[in-house]
């Protein structure tokens, strides 16, 4: 059991990763995605360029890759007290948030929506900044 999941964009993974130092330097423990490359290939390349490859998968709902990502993610949500959802944010992040929410884990929001909608009143907590949810831990 970890204290937290963070789901984001990989294309966010530097705010993650900080978010993920940040939070272990508090004594809690995290489940980052991000730690997995989107491109095994490059693994130190940026972001943008891993996901590049990664969306360009062919067949990836048969991809061996995708399969054992879904299993390990899934596992993460599965095995968190609390889910952050860390903006920006995909449609995978928010999936994610909904999978946790019929998990029954409470959810977090930080960042600034793009525009209203009406199912981010699934966050029980709510924050601008990173820094800000920091100050209440």
């Amino acid at each position: 059991m970890t204290d937290y999941t963070i789901v984001s964009k990989f294309r966010n993974k530097q705010q993650v990763d900080l978010l993920v130092r940040k939070l272990q330097e508090k004594g809690k423990t995290c489940y980052n995605f991000s730690e997995k490359p989107g491109d095994p290939k490059n693994p130190d390349a940026h972001p943008e360029e891993q996901m590049k490859v990664l969306e360009a998968t062919d067949d990836f709902l048969n991809n061996e890759m995708f399969q054992a990502y879904f299993r390990k993610d899934l596992e993460g949500l599965k095995n968190a007290q609390k889910v952050i959802l860390l903006l920006p944010a995909g449609t995978s992040a928010h999936i994610e948030a909904g999978i946790a929410y019929g998990l029954n884990k409470p959810l977090i929001l930080i960042g600034e929506p793009e525009k209203p909608e009406t199912l981010y009143l699934i966050f029980k907590e709510r924050y601008t900044t990173i820094d800000e949810f920091l100050e209440t831990i």
